[in-house]
């Protein structure tokens, strides 16, 4: 039986695995949405499907994206992290997620809450799009670029507005499930 999914989506079982039960779900864990973000940014010039396949990597070199960890980075974990052919090896890359952490953990160490600050650029709940065609998908909008510009401020990086809108459909804040596609409606 043919399955109906976002014209993105490629014929590779783990980007339909991921299409089919990650992206676009509503994620409100803080600690998650901060490695989403971080994960995001890695992607700036590659394809998703990269950094998908490189994601259990990550998730093992970077402490499991527990920020109060990474913040200890010091610049011979950088040098260890620039061998590891597991992930892209991008000295400024590398470093944007250790500084996301300090941004995150200083952020946090203020009494805020990472994920009510990211899920306010919505008003708190699922913005949920209508488009029938990939092509009508927009690649930022108003709300990405004021997330970016916040997250800029704050000291993130790799936070452009268009990366921010990738993770806010990643995680759900916009929901652009095109309107055949079988996930569009679930939730």
């Amino acid at each position: 039986m043919q399955v109906n999914r976002c014209g993105w989506v490629s014929e590779d079982p783990l980007y339909q695995d991921y299409h089919d039960n990650v992206w676009g779900r509503p994620e409100f864990d803080a600690k998650r949405l901060f490695a989403k973000l971080c994960l995001d940014g890695q992607q700036a010039g590659l394809s998703w499907i990269t950094i998908l396949k490189k994601q259990q990597n990550y998730e093992q070199l970077f402490a499991g994206f527990e920020p109060s960890l990474i913040v200890e980075f010091d610049q011979d974990k950088v040098e260890a992290l620039m061998l590891e052919p597991g992930i892209v090896r991008n000295r400024l890359k590398i470093n944007s997620i250790i500084k996301n952490a300090k941004a995150y953990m200083a952020f946090v160490e203020q009494g805020n809450d990472f994920s009510t600050f990211l899920w306010d650029f919505v008003g708190g709940s699922p913005k949920v799009n209508h488009f029938e065609h990939l092509s009508q998908v927009p690649a930022q909008t108003p709300e990405s670029e004021a997330m970016s510009k916040a997250l800029k401020k704050l000291g993130f990086n790799f936070v452009g507005p268009t990366i921010c809108y990738a993770f806010m459909q990643a995680v759900g804040m916009v929901n652009d499930h095109t309107t055949d596609c079988h996930c569009y409606g679930q939730y």
